[in-house]
This record gives structure tokens, sequence and C-alpha cells, in this order.
């Protein structure tokens, strides 16, 4: 669909943000930023992908140092097991690739943490490669202007790549694929879309059609407040926080509730997040 993709290029090309992951082709940087990237808006990323970067500015530089200090340095960015994610891709990366990111899509997937989107995302924006690079956004964009609906639905990688392959360009396909999610993160947005603004609005299926509701099935929503997720998070800022060992007593306070914390700790201590020493105090993983 040549026209789908010339409009959303060009309207790419004069309404990008100038984000800092986007003037580099440095893989290590890119790879950095979509791992943040997950579930995770621009503006927490942009001074944690700066101050990642200045401390370990390649692979290796990550991998000499602990996992700990990656939970550390991750702070409050959330899911924080993406720290540790991103330190075992960094050893992976310097002891199997001489501390190059390596541009095969097979090796990418084959790196600890690194799944089916972070692989074709370092290998379309770093590399330059002709991939479907698949994200919310983009499923967003290509549900209301390809199939008329209004939602995407569950996700489902073969479908969606299918749907997001079917697009791509021969030419500029990494350009393209960075340029639809932008499209979704700016215009084509989940609650007011701005449809007047969009590149696609005079061929869209789903205004085309009078924008009906999506009536399909849909991902459940994933509450936080009361959850063991929050709960984990206040106990690990404990810990991450400390300048020593952290006594059992000291996380009492962290969450009032005994038995959601105690599971919590069990769960971050299964995770690696957080190591129990023989004296009952816990550290962030050495």
């Amino acid at each position: 669909m040549p026209a789908f993709a010339d409009a959303v290029l060009a309207w790419y090309a004069a309404h990008a943000r100038d984000l800092p992951w986007r003037r580099t082709n440095d893989p290590w940087a890119v790879l950095v930023s979509e791992v943040m990237l997950q579930q995770t808006p621009v503006a927490r990323v942009l001074p944690a992908y700066d101050a990642w970067l200045a401390r370990w500015p390649t692979p290796a530089a990550l991998a000499a140092d602990s996992p700990g200090e990656g939970v550390r340095q991750w702070g409050r960015l959330g899911y924080p097991r993406r720290a540790l994610r991103l330190h075992a891709a960094a050893v992976a990366i310097t002891e199997r690739h001489g501390g190059t990111v390596p541009s095969d899509l097979d090796d990418l997937l084959s790196l600890p943490g690194v799944g089916a989107y972070t692989a074709r995302a370092v290998a379309s924006f770093a590399y330059g490669q002709r991939h479907a690079v698949v994200d919310t956004n983009v499923r967003r964009v290509v549900a209301r202007a390809v199939a008329g609906q209004a939602e995407a639905g569950p996700p489902s990688t073969t479908r969606d790549l299918a749907a997001v392959e079917a697009l791509l360009p021969y030419d500029e396909a990494a350009t393209f694929g960075v340029a639809v999610m932008e499209l979704g993160a700016l215009v084509c947005t989940a609650r007011t879309p701005r449809c007047g603004d969009c590149p696609l609005a005079e061929a869209c299926a789903w205004r085309l059609a009078g924008c009906p509701p999506y009536e399909g099935p849909r991902a459940p929503r994933q509450a936080f407040e009361g959850t063991d997720r929050q709960a984990r998070g206040a106990l690990l800022a404990i810990v991450r926080n400390a300048t020593g060992p952290v006594p059992r007593e000291a996380l009492d306070g962290a969450w009032p509730h005994a038995v959601q914390r105690a599971r919590a700790l069990d769960g971050l201590v299964a995770d690696g997040l957080v190591e129990p020493g023989d004296d009952g105090r816990f550290t962030l993983p050495a």
C-alpha cells in the first residue's frame, strides 16, 4: 500500500519529535531506549536514558558492573526486571559478540530478555533492516486505518506482524516503522484521536465507517493500587536506596499487610532483584 506509506512518511518528516535515540545509529543506545520504553512514557524515559548511557556507554561497561547497580540506576522507572535483562544482554553481547550489539535478527533474539519486538526494533532502527516493528501504537493505527476497528483487540504476534508487513514500503522501511509509532503516539491516540490532523484521515476505514465503537474482545486491564506489584516496588525502593544490607525489620514499615509483604519479598528474591544474606538482611544482586 504505497499511498499509506507515503502519507505516513511525509507526515513524520514534518512532525516527528526530536528524541535522542532517533539521532543516533549506535545499536547499544537503541537497545537501551527500546528496553526502557516498554510500558513507560517517553517523558519518564528521557532522563533515565541519558543517565544510563552516561554511566554505561557500551555493553562491556555495563557487563563489568554488577546487576544490582543496574537495578539501582533503574530507579523508579518501573518494571525493574528490565534492568536485570539489560544487564544480562550486555554480558551476552560482550562474551558472544565482542561487545557489539549483533545485527542478525536470530542473534538478537538469542540475547537474554530480548523478545520479538525489541529484536526487530534494534535490527530496523539501528541497522536499517526491513522488518515489521509492532507496538501498541502501531497496532492501533493499523486497526483503525486498515481494519476499520476502534481498537486492535488482544495482541497476536503472527497476525500483527503479517498486517504490518503488508504495509512496509521497499524503501525507508525502518523510518516507516518509527513513523507509524509516532502517528499512533501523537495523533491516532487511544482515547482522543485527532482525526483532523491525521494524514490517513481521508482513507481511514474506521473514520469512513463512522467511527463505530469497538465490540470485540479486550485484554484485561492491570490494576496497580494495592497490588503485589506496588508492594514489590515499595520494598525494592528500600533496598535500592540503602547504603548497605537491609534488615527485614526495615522492610516491615514499607508495606502494611504482612502476608502480601512476605509474598512480594519472596517474589523479588525469586526474580533476582533482591538477594537474602545468611544474616537475614537483604541487598541488591552482586
